[in-house]
């Protein structure tokens, strides 16, 4: 009989979610005897200060990577945009499951889409790439801090905190709130982050048979996407005190990945754009195509971009 797994958790309802999503697929493929560690990052406890400010989305996963290292937990499941570029030594991304719709969704109790918000409505998010991207489609909003669970936001959306907020479609739709979208943001006009919608489980680099079994489930498109647009991040230096958005998607056989970087400290500043496709059939291939990518954001100036928002980092950043 396979040895028993001990996955480590958030403890959001979104999170647990995720693991048990997990939980139930190792059973179901390996007949794994499967048990959750929930756990509190300090991402989750620090509430009051937006995450650029106080070390990046990888105060999400340091306190679960603990866990994987000490022995207490076998895997961690994550939401692939909360991972950091590049895992500390001696971790590995063992498995990329397939996407779920990667988008961000308007969510507003009052009004159908962001074009029916009224002239200095309140729309919260405390992602720098949502707000670059807002404010380029629509300047005369108010743009404020949101954090918290999924259910935390939506409840100040209820009580009139805001007028609309903005979320990951991928969340809404895995708790069952689908419902709550009122709109879609087509990618042409609000790029995704990183991995958003994709779901990752990171595990100890010398869990060799643990991650050969983990391996076998891959959704290999998802793998490939997520690939090109964390090569953009890598590349560039992505944390989250920059505004930093990549997206890649399949037509046919081709990769299409855009991406886009705003300048953290002139909001109002022009979004750089790029795009690049072709036909990818592995990982080197998805890599080199969003390094390209990159490469074309900073033939148009977003290392001074960049430079602002390294120097906004706090020194935490990445630990």
């Amino acid at each position: 009989m396979p040895a028993p797994i001990v996955i480590a958790t958030r403890e959001s309802r979104l999170a647990l979610w995720q693991a048990e999503h997990v939980k139930a697929l190792l059973e179901r493929s390996f007949g794994a005897s499967v048990t959750l560690l929930p756990m509190t990052t300090r991402g989750d406890q620090i509430l009051d200060r937006s995450l650029a400010k106080v070390g990046g989305k990888g105060l999400f996963v340091k306190e679960l990577e603990t866990a994987l290292e000490d022995g207490r937990a076998d895997l961690a499941v994550h939401s692939l945009k909360d991972v950091p570029m590049d895992l500390p030594e001696g971790f590995s991304l063992a498995t990329v499951l397939e996407r779920e719709d990667p988008v961000d969704a308007f969510v507003a109790n009052r009004y159908a889409a962001l074009a029916e918000l009224p002239q200095g409505a309140v729309v919260g998010t405390s992602s720098l790439r949502r707000v670059v991207q807002l404010r380029a489609l629509r300047p005369d909003l108010r743009i404020e801090p949101l954090r918290g669970n999924l259910d935390t936001r939506l409840r100040k959306l209820d009580e009139g905190g805001y007028d609309a907020i903005v979320l990951a479609a991928a969340g809404l739709l895995r708790l069952g709130l689908g419902a709550r979208i009122r709109a879609r943001f087509d990618p042409d006009s609000m790029l995704p982050a990183a991995g958003q919608g994709a779901l990752g489980i990171e595990t100890r680099a010398e869990a060799s048979a643990l991650n050969e079994r983990l391996a076998t489930l891959t959704h290999r498109p998802t793998w490939l996407a997520v690939l090109a647009e964390r090569a953009v991040s890598r590349a560039l230096g992505g944390n989250c005190s920059v505004p930093i958005a990549a997206h890649a998607r399949w037509r046919d056989a081709r990769l299409e990945i855009r991406a886009a970087v705003g300048d953290p400290d002139r909001l109002a500043a022009p979004l750089l754009r790029a795009e690049a496709a072709g036909e990818v059939g592995d990982a080197a291939g998805a890599e080199g195509l969003g390094a390209q990518v990159a490469r074309a954001l900073l033939d148009q100036g977003a290392a001074a971009y960049l430079a602002a928002g390294a120097s906004a980092a706090p020194s935490s950043a990445g630990a």
